[in-house]
């Protein structure tokens, strides 16, 4: 009665039906933001505080393992500090952020706590992905059309006819891995041994089969 309650239909000589799989995957790449925001008495002033630590930060990073390529600026900005009342500006703030892919997730917590030791502030991450996303993805392929056929024989049997070969396949998309994406509030933890979990994810993939009758 499952099976049969599944999206299905006979058409013509042939049955369709949608079949789902996945795979369980654990997220072997973090990537994290890391930010510094400073303050001066004109905007010159704070972009040059900001980008003389930025390049701390950076430089730390790059100690700590983070190729060139795995590092990206994410923004930069300069924007006025303005008074209670709104009508003097009293001070600029910069801020600058990078973005740095961590490809061992043994060593994402040193990362995080050089990134912060040499002065980042503001903390975004982790999102966790694949680095073989693709694999996974068939994998969940392969089980999606395992449960098509499953249940187009179900169907096949009940109606009382012989399943064929598959005569069409339509790809539904895949799930993905879901990301995690966390905030730290650097400035106020200070430098600490970050604990990095990865867990188990689902890749998922859904195909609609069209099978022949005999």
């Amino acid at each position: 009665a499952d099976v049969l309650a599944a999206p299905a239909a006979a058409a013509g000589e042939g049955i369709t039906v949608v079949g789902t799989g996945s795979t369980p995957a654990v997220p072997d790449v973090a990537e994290w933001s890391f930010g510094v925001q400073t303050t001066g008495e004109t905007a010159a002033a704070a972009l040059a505080a900001n980008s003389e630590a930025m390049d701390g930060v950076v430089a730390a990073l790059r100690d700590a393992g983070i190729g060139s390529d795995d590092l990206r600026t994410e923004q930069v900005s300069v924007y006025p500090r303005t008074s209670d009342d709104g009508r003097a500006i009293v001070a600029y703030e910069a801020s600058n952020t990078v973005r740095a892919t961590v490809r061992d997730l043994d060593r994402a917590g040193a990362t995080v706590d050089a990134a912060v030791s040499a002065g980042a502030n503001q903390v975004y991450g982790p999102s966790l992905t694949l680095s073989d996303a693709k694999a996974q993805y068939r994998a969940a392929v392969e089980a999606a059309f395992d449960d098509a056929r499953a249940r187009a024989e179900a169907i096949a049997e009940h109606a009382g006819v012989s399943l064929g070969a598959p005569v069409a396949i339509v790809e539904g998309g895949g799930g993905g891995v879901a990301p995690g994406f966390d905030r730290l509030a650097a400035a106020e933890a200070g430098v600490a041994d970050v604990s990095v979990e990865a867990g188990t994810q689902e890749v998922g993939a859904t195909l609609t089969v069209t099978f022949a009758v005999e």
